[in-house]
């Protein structure tokens, strides 16, 4: 179990450093943020010198050591520090000119009530409705389960969101359609963001309920006596839990990171919204901040989920 956490916990800091040199360059190569940042109207020699001021003059190995691990001296040769992502220090923010780490926190409790409350939807609606399906194939539950998933699975989830505004937003009058003034603010995005997750939740558990009452202990239980309310709880149920526990905490992580089309369209103040401006400026110390915090979130549902299977499952061991 030890060499386990300490091999997850050296793929996790590897995960994490991809990360950041994958989004450095990538938003890098968007173009210079100097455009963005300086008047229309500043001559050569003045874009020139806000250029070397804010060090977009020096190549992108340099800036990058300097961001994100380490501190250089005047002549970009002489290490005095460690910063950036082991420090969680990640500079100040172009366009708003505060520190980046402060402002991600800043936004995270929305992103997170958003997708809790999306992640809450699905539960409800896609572990029930599959547990009925893989309990009664054929059934009218059965097709019920089957057209939810495939609606999920292929229905763009910015699309549902204009669809829900334009029904219950502005038809109805029953919710809101934009900010987060109000608790129920939150119901039409999180049900917009959930629409994946939900679909995918239905099926993953009406095929695990299905391949388990197949198995040879389950026609043992049937063939000692045992009532079906008890093989179902004990046996059907607790098997069923490992990939639907897998489900979650991988799609916790997707709804963290990637509600940025449903907070562009409700106007929600979380970290998709946040990283959506911050691509549209070029703020290239909050986006890279954003993508920090959310792989590390990310990554640790995983870790966690996979101890959570040992917890459920005792037959689950590590070496």
């Amino acid at each position: 179990m030890q060499r386990y956490l300490l091999s997850r916990a050296i793929q996790s800091i590897l995960t994490i450093v991809g990360v950041l040199v994958l989004v450095f360059f990538m938003i890098r190569f968007a173009g210079d943020p100097t455009a963005q940042m300086i008047s229309r109207q500043a001559t050569s020699e003045q874009i020139e010198a806000f250029r070397e001021a804010m060090g977009f003059n020096r190549s992108l190995l340099v800036q990058f050591a300097d961001f994100a691990f380490l501190e250089f001296g005047e002549d970009h040769t002489t290490i005095i520090g460690i910063k950036g992502a082991v420090t969680g220090d990640f500079g100040k923010s172009l366009h708003y000119r505060l520190p980046a780490m402060p402002l991600v926190v800043e936004r995270l409790p929305a992103t997170l009530q958003l997708a809790a409350t999306a992640l809450l939807f699905s539960i409800i609606i896609g572990v029930p409705l599959g547990l009925l399906a893989g309990f009664n194939p054929g059934s009218v539950w059965d097709t019920v389960a089957r057209v939810v998933g495939l609606i999920g699975q292929s229905v763009p989830n910015f699309w549902l969101a204009l669809l829900l505004i334009l029904v219950f937003a502005v038809g109805l009058r029953w919710f809101p359609s934009f900010g987060r003034d109000e608790l129920k603010s939150v119901v039409l995005p999180a049900f917009a963001l959930s629409l994946f997750t939900t679909g995918q939740l239905v099926r993953m558990t009406r095929s695990s309920v299905l391949e388990i009452r197949g198995e040879d202990y389950i026609r043992t239980a049937n063939s000692k006596g045992l009532r079906p309310r008890v093989i179902y709880t004990r046996h059907v149920l607790k098997n069923a839990g490992i990939p639907i526990v897998s489900v979650l905490s991988v799609q916790f992580g997707y709804l963290l990171g990637g509600s940025i089309y449903i907070e562009t369209i409700f106007s929600w103040p979380g970290l998709g919204r946040l990283l959506a401006d911050s691509i549209g400026v070029r703020d290239f110390p909050l986006v890279v901040a954003i993508a920090f915090f959310t792989s590390l979130m990310v990554i640790s549902l995983s870790f966690l989920s996979d101890v959570t299977y040992a917890v459920i499952d005792p037959r689950i061991r590590y070496a």
